[in-house]
C-alpha cells in the first residue's frame, strides 16, 4: 500500500486553502482597468510560496518571504489606492502567505482559520450591515465592556480565599459578575432575536444550566428595567430551576447512581413543578395580543451584577461564621451551609459520601433537599433585591413550590417505603 509523503499532503493543504479564500476575492475582483489585482492564482501561488519556504528554510526563510510579500502589496496599494482605499484584499494575502507556512506544521489549524477568513471575507455586506443598521451605541459600549470585564480585569483579579473566615475568592466572585452579565446579554440577544414573549423563557431555561441563581438575578434586572416583559421574565426565572433539577440528576448520576434512585421521585416531584409554573407564565405572556416592545437600551446592568455578587459574598461569609461558631454538627448542617452558595455542590459532596460506603443512600436525601432549600433561600433574596416587588412577588411563589414539591416527594417516599 502506497502511503503518501505528510509533506504533499501539506502542501496539498496550502493550495486548497489559497484557492479557497482566492475564490472569495475573485468574486470581488471586478473588472476592467479598477479591477483588484489579486485574484484566486495570486492567493494559491501566495499561499503555495508560504509553504515552500517555510519546507526550504524554517521560519526564517518564512518571515523573508512575507516580508517581500508586505513589500510587493505596500507597492500596489501605494499606486492604486485612489481607487480603492480598502485594505481587507492585501491584509487577506498577507494572511494566506502565514497560512501557507502555517499549514506545513499545523495542516488542520491552517485549514480552520482558511475557513475563518473566507467566511469572514464573504459575510462582508452582512457585517457593515449588523453594525451600521443593527448593532446600537449602547449595545457596542457593552460589547466593549464585557470584553474588558473578561479579557483584561478577570486575569488580574486575585485567585485565592480572601475575607473574613477566608469564605469568598475574589476571581470567583468576578467570574459570576462576568457570568450575570454573560446571561443578561444573552436574553436580551433572544428578545431581539425572537421576541420577548419566546426569547426571555427560552434564554432562561438555557441559562439555567450555567446558573439558575444568577439566572433569576439578570431576570430581575430586564423585569425592572421594563414592565411589559414582566411575566416573560418571569418565565423565565422559574424555568431556571428546570434546569436546576435536571443538573443535579445529572451530576448525582456521575457521583453516585444510587443516591439518584433514592432521590428520585423527590427530583420528579420538584421539576414538574418548576415546568408547571414556568409553563404557565409563559403561556400568560403567548395571550398578550402585542407583543412587547422591544428594548433599544443596554444588554446587561453593571449594577446589577455588582449586587449579586455583593449578595453572594455576604451570603458565603455568614455562611462560613455559621460553621466556625457550630462546627460540623452532621451533614444536614454541612450542606445546608453549602447550600446557600451552590446547590450541586452540596448534593455531590454528599453524593461522594454515599459513593466511598461512608453513608447510606437513603441517608443522603435530607441532606441533599436541605442544601437545596437553602440555595431556594438565596434565589429569594436575589428575586426580591433585583427585580421589584412585582416580580418577587410572582418568582418567589414558584421558588418556594418547587422546594416544598421536593421535599413533598421526600416525604410520600419515605411514608410509602
Amino acid at each position: 500500500m502506497t502511503v503518501i509523503d505528510p509533506v504533499i499532503l501539506n502542501l496539498a493543504v496550502a493550495l486548497g486553502l489559497g484557492l479557497l479564500i482566492g475564490a472569495e476575492r475573485e468574486r470581488r475582483k471586478g473588472s476592467g482597468p479598477l479591477r483588484s489585482p489579486a485574484g484566486i492564482r495570486t492567493f494559491a501561488v501566495t499561499s503555495l510560496a508560504g509553504a515552500i519556504s517555510f519546507l526550504v528554510g524554517g521560519q526564517t526563510m518564512l518571515a523573508i518571504t512575507t516580508a517581500g510579500i508586505i513589500a510587493l502589496i505596500a507597492l500596489a496599494y501605494w499606486r492604486g489606492h485612489e481607487e480603492d482605499p480598502g485594505l481587507t484584499t492585501e491584509i487577506a494575502l498577507t494572511a494566506t502567505a502565514l497560512l501557507g507556512g502555517l499549514s506545513m506544521q499545523h495542516p488542520a489549524l491552517a485549514g480552520g482559520l482558511a475557513v475563518t477568513v473566507a467566511i469572514v471575507l464573504a459575510a462582508k455586506s452582512r457585517l457593515h450591515r449588523f453594525v451600521a443598521d443593527i448593532l446600537t451605541e449602547n449595545e457596542l459600549e457593552d460589547a466593549l465592556l464585557f470584553a474588558g470585564a473578561t479579557l483584561v480585569i478577570l486575569p488580574l483579579v486575585p485567585d485565592r480565599p480572601m475575607g473574613p473566615y477566608s469564605a469568598f475568592n475574589p476571581h470567583a466572585i468576578w467570574v459570576v459578575v462576568i457570568l450575570i452579565m454573560a446571561i443578561s446579554a444573552a436574553g436580551y440577544v433572544a428578545v431581539r432575536l425572537l421576541g420577548a414573549r419566546f426569547g426571555l423563557p427560552v434564554s432562561g431555561l438555557a441559562s439555567g444550566f450555567i446558573s439558575s441563581t444568577a439566572t433569576i438575578a439578570a431576570m430581575g434586572a430586564r423585569a425592572a428595567k421594563a414592565n411589559d416583559v414582566l411575566a416573560a421574565a418571569v418565565a423565565g426565572a422559574v424555568l431556571s430551576t428546570v434546569a436546576t433539577i435536571v443538573q443535579m440528576a445529572l451530576v448525582l448520576a456521575s457521583t453516585s447512581m444510587a443516591t439518584l434512585i433514592s432521590l428520585a421521585f423527590p427530583l420528579i416531584c420538584a421539576g414538574i413543578a418548576a415546568t408547571v409554573y414556568g409553563t404557565a407564565f409563559t403561556l400568560l405572556t403567548l395571550r398578550q395580543k402585542n407583543e412587547a416592545e422591544l428594548q433599544s437600551g443596554r444588554a446587561f446592568s453593571l449594577w446589577t451584577a455588582f449586587v449579586f455578587a455583593l449578595t453572594l459574598s455576604v451570603i458565603l461569609v455568614a455562611s462560613a461564621a455559621l460553621q466556625d461558631q457550630f462546627g460540623e454538627n452532621g451533614i444536614i448542617f454541612a450542606a445546608a451551609i453549602a447550600g446557600f452558595a451552590d446547590t450541586h455542590s452540596a448534593a455531590v459532596s454528599v453524593a461522594s459520601l454515599v459513593a466511598s460506603g461512608k453513608l447510606a443512600a437513603s441517608d443522603a436525601l435530607l441532606p441533599i433537599l436541605a442544601g437545596l432549600s437553602t440555595n431556594t433561600i438565596s434565589k429569594i433574596i436575589l428575586a426580591a433585591t433585583s427585580g421589584g416587588l412585582s416580580f418577587a412577588a410572582r418568582v418567589i411563589p414558584g421558588l418556594i413550590l418547587v422546594a416544598v414539591a421536593a421535599w413533598a416527594g421526600a416525604f410520600y417516599g419515605l411514608v410509602a417505603g
